[in-house]
């Protein structure tokens, strides 16, 4: 064991121990480095870091994630997605850049299926986890993690209120954090408008706390994040857009021949019809069943001024309690509709509410005081434009904001 890893009497027994519970699955990748990421994301917990190992590998056998190197994306993910590798850091690890708006979800959705989408991105994780750990042969552990910068410039929060384009992220999101943990160096959210803060409000609920420490989210001012990403990253190695000094062969500072930059995807790729994004609300309803002595807490995002968050919804047999809060931008929650008893049971219960600011609203299910029964209710509830607001030439605002 290398004594650069710089582990404690009990971790490193941790190690041993972790090494001995899961020789059975073992394969040649799997070494000390490997082994630690899973414990670290336990905390150490040596019982807990192997499920979460085992279930991993049991994941890759299911989305045959070895085999995806060999997986030829279709040709609307290979222009369209974007993100690349511009070099890398100080210590070798290789530096991600992400141009997030150049994700047209929007669009994306009406070209491929969810599983293409959560495949790409296998595909693309895997890519730079190989070159990170080639890094690692060179330059040591330092550079076996990867970092990230994430440009949130021109980002546009409607098309992921939009409840598809929402549920991608979230099921990548969890998809990252059971399944590669601890591969995250750094990550530099720049650029990011004030309305993002409603976003990651509902992303990082899904994010173990150890990625969160890694993430920096930095307003729209070059002169306070071109300082941060160079103290780590040389200008050769970043593109001139980010205070760096790459550049295209034509002068492009976005460096887009090794960054691929997305953006709007041409109709002509669209499979799917557009003419809208679902049935209308009382057509759709989604049926859960709501546990004794617990709640289920529903987030809409209200990405515009006057958006409108409207419900329907009945319980069998029995009432339920139901209410709704919300969360501004700066971070300040309100209760916008009192949780109390619904006899939904008897009449449907229907409601719409104007929301003036955009912020996070959170429809609340609560069966916590019933200690014997549990309760299934069917519910459809969705955030839209506000009906005042006038059509202009792009698809998202001719679409439902977002659906429950």
């Amino acid at each position: 064991m290398a004594p650069s890893l710089n582990l404690s009497d009990d971790q490193r027994f941790a190690l041993m121990k972790l090494r001995r519970n899961v020789s059975d699955c073992s394969q040649s990748q799997h070494d000390d480095l490997f082994l630690l990421r899973w414990l670290r994301a336990r905390n150490f917990n040596v019982e807990a870091a192997e499920k979460m190992l085992r279930d991993s590998l049991r994941w890759r056998d299911n989305w045959e994630v070895e085999k995806l190197r060999d997986w030829v994306p279709p040709e609307v993910m290979q222009k369209y997605y974007p993100s690349g590798i511009s070099g890398y850091d100080k210590e070798g690890a290789p530096v991600i850049i992400v141009p997030f708006a150049g994700l047209d979800m929007w669009g994306m959705m009406h070209c491929i299926n969810k599983s293409d989408f959560i495949k790409m991105t296998i595909k693309t994780l895997e890519m730079y986890m190989s070159i990170a750990r080639e890094q690692a042969e060179k330059f040591g552990n330092e550079a076996s993690k990867l970092i990230c910068v994430m440009d949130m410039e021109n980002f546009n929060i409607r098309q992921y209120a939009w409840r598809p384009a929402g549920e991608v992220v979230v099921a990548l999101v969890q998809m990252y954090e059971a399944n590669y943990p601890e591969i995250l160096k750094a990550c530099y959210i720049i650029n990011a408008p004030k309305v993002f803060a409603i976003a990651f409000a509902v992303v990082k609920n899904f994010m173990n706390e150890h990625t969160l420490r890694k993430i920096q989210i930095i307003k729209s001012d070059p002169q306070k994040w071109q300082p941060i990403l160079l103290a780590s990253i040389e200008p050769d190695q970043l593109p001139a857009h980010f205070g760096g000094t790459l550049t295209d062969p034509d002068g492009n500072p976005r460096y887009a021949t090794k960054v691929a930059q997305g953006g709007k995807i041409p109709k002509s790729y669209y499979t799917k019809k557009t003419d809208s994004t679902s049935p209308p609300l009382n057509d759709t309803f989604t049926t859960v069943v709501i546990k004794k002595g617990e709640k289920l807490n529903l987030p809409f995002i209200a990405p515009t001024e006057n958006s409108i968050l409207k419900w329907e919804f009945q319980s069998e047999g029995q009432d339920i309690k139901f209410g709704i809060t919300c969360q501004d931008i700066d971070g300040t929650e309100s209760t916008v509709v009192p949780v109390h008893k619904v006899n939904s049971h008897h009449s449907n219960e229907i409601g719409v509410i104007t929301c003036p600011t955009p912020a996070t609203y959170t429809v609340i299910f609560d069966n916590t005081n019933s200690y014997i029964r549990s309760k299934k209710i069917h519910y459809s509830i969705a955030m839209v434009s506000p009906l005042t607001a006038k059509d202009d030439d792009t698809e998202d605002d001719k679409i439902t904001i977002q659906e429950g």
